[in-house]
């Protein structure tokens, strides 16, 4: 799996690497600089057929160090380069890097609108993951004008005004309004690139290998990149029930459909048996609606107590159209609370319920997982949803913890931590972008595909990690028009292309 890193982390297999003597800072400083050239031009090959002109502004840090190898490599191809420094070099790798430049640099306020029109690319490299305070709109409105200005901005490493840690702007007075054309990063993507607004703004994503695969594979901690295991999702031999059964409780007359489609998506990811339960009055409902998803009446607590008495139902979820009376929280009591604990997916209004009660949310084990949308979170965890814009990944982090369980914090950018400390990353950005998610329905039938996942035999995290996955890839295939509805129907065909 790709490790995403925090600037910290970064930093630290940086000076592992320069401290064995396996490299030099300087060296460092001259890979990350051709490997944004490279990109630059792979990105764009008809820039590499003649002598195109490059604006590049450069910090008093080792990000403008790297602008400057980027602006002696260019003009080193014909490029007509000019530099602008935001201050001069601070650093000692920036301050050789300067030297070797050897050109002129100019100040910020000598950007002109017409040497801004006239540029292939405008490279940032004025602040990177070191960013540590607020940028100032003389900053950031050198990137914006470049934009207005129609040239290609790159960022290097990531723009200049985003937490490289929790892709929140740090600019004053206003940001861009636009990505960037191309983002290079180095050895491995930061949060930032994929957390909050730095997921919409970081535009095309390119990671450089500037020679450090042995450190990134030691460190530790790292949060990952979501994925799936196509030999994982494999169904082996065996009779239903050695897939697992996964019960789906729903709501009351009129209030079927959200279940109904967890069940389906249940029984698309492969589970071996769905049964949908319904209080009395819905069972004529819903057998009009299924066909292959039984249905089972299950009047209250006292009724779901004694259908967990079955062993062999290995997943339930509950929260999809459920309600939030009395006979809800019962259900969800006697789910969490019964002898025989099946593994549990908590969605919607079951989210709704054990935030309101704090001894449902006692009954919370290491087999639940919870799928919250943000306003969900905060009903949660009031005191720690303030602090999402400011860091995700800890926040989740300190969720499950406190939970004892998986946290699925969705979004584009979706984060699900462990209550071990795991945590993935699941972004729906850029190439994978599936913004048609936002219908009606679309987490219903994520928590089905968790539930039918974890019914298998799949760990809760495992489970909630490849559902994510799976719900964009299906969304990808339909396309625009999606409604909920088609979601598990397009899971064959998204087997078929991953190798299932």
């Amino acid at each position: 799996m790709a490790k995403i890193l925090t600037s910290a982390q970064m930093r630290g297999i940086e000076a592992a690497a320069m401290a064995s003597g396996r490299v030099t800072g300087l060296e460092l400083m001259e890979r990350a600089g051709r490997g944004v050239v490279e990109a630059i031009l792979a990105h764009w090959p008809e820039l590499g057929a003649g002598h195109g002109k490059a604006i590049v502004l450069c910090g008093p840090g080792n990000n403008g160090g790297d602008g400057y190898v980027i602006a002696r490599l260019l003009r080193a191809r014909g490029w007509e380069v000019a530099l602008h420094a935001l201050a001069p070099a601070a650093t000692a790798d920036a301050a050789t890097m300067a030297q070797e430049w050897g050109g002129p640099a100019a100040g910020f306020e000598a950007l002109e609108w017409e040497a801004l029109r006239g540029a292939a690319v405008v490279v940032d490299a004025v602040f990177g993951t070191g960013l540590t305070r607020q940028v100032a709109p003389g900053v950031w409105g050198a990137l914006a004008m470049a934009q207005e200005a129609g040239a290609r901005l790159v960022a290097v490493d990531i723009l200049s005004g985003l937490d490289a840690d929790s892709g929140a702007v740090r600019a004053e007075g206003g940001y861009l309004d636009h990505p960037a054309a191309l983002t290079v990063t180095f050895q491995a993507a930061k949060l930032g690139h994929h957390l909050g607004a730095g997921g919409s703004l970081t535009g095309p994503l390119v990671v450089v290998d500037i020679g450090l695969d042995r450190e990134l594979a030691a460190l530790d901690g790292a949060v990952e990149a979501a994925e799936v295991s196509a030999e994982r999702l494999k169904k082996v031999e065996g009779h239903k029930y050695s897939h697992g059964h996964a019960l789906v409780l729903a709501g009351g007359v009129g209030r079927g459909g959200a279940a109904r489609l967890a069940a389906r998506a249940a029984l698309r990811v492969g589970a071996g048996l769905v049964t949908l339960g319904c209080e009395a009055g819905a069972v004529a409902e819903n057998a009009g609606r299924l066909d292959a998803v039984m249905l089972r009446e299950v009047a209250g607590a006292e009724a779901l107590a004694a259908v967990l008495q079955d062993a062999r139902i290995s997943a339930l979820v509950a929260g999809p159209g459920l309600g939030l009376g009395a006979r809800e929280a019962g259900l969800v009591a006697a789910a969490l609370g019964g002898a025989h604990r099946p593994a549990v997916v908590l969605d919607a209004d079951a989210l709704t319920l054990v935030a309101q009660d704090a001894t449902l949310f006692a009954l919370l084990h290491d087999r639940c997982v919870l799928t919250p949308h943000e306003g969900e979170f905060a009903r949660l965890f009031p005191d720690l949803a303030p602090r999402l814009g400011r860091g995700k990944v800890e926040v989740l982090r300190g969720a499950a913890k406190r939970a004892g369980c998986v946290v699925l914090l969705k979004g584009a950018d979706t984060v699900i931590a462990a209550a071990d400390g795991r945590c993935v990353v699941h972004a729906a950005l850029r190439e994978r972008a599936a913004p048609w998610l936002a219908t009606a329905g679309s987490g219903d039938v994520l928590a089905g595909i968790i539930c039918g996942l974890v019914a298998r035999g799949w760990s809760g995290f495992a489970a909630a990690e490849a559902a994510a996955f799976l719900h964009v890839e299906a969304a990808r295939e339909f396309g625009p028009g999606l409604i909920a509805e088609d979601l598990p129907e397009m899971l064959p065909a998204v087997f078929r292309r991953l190798g299932v």
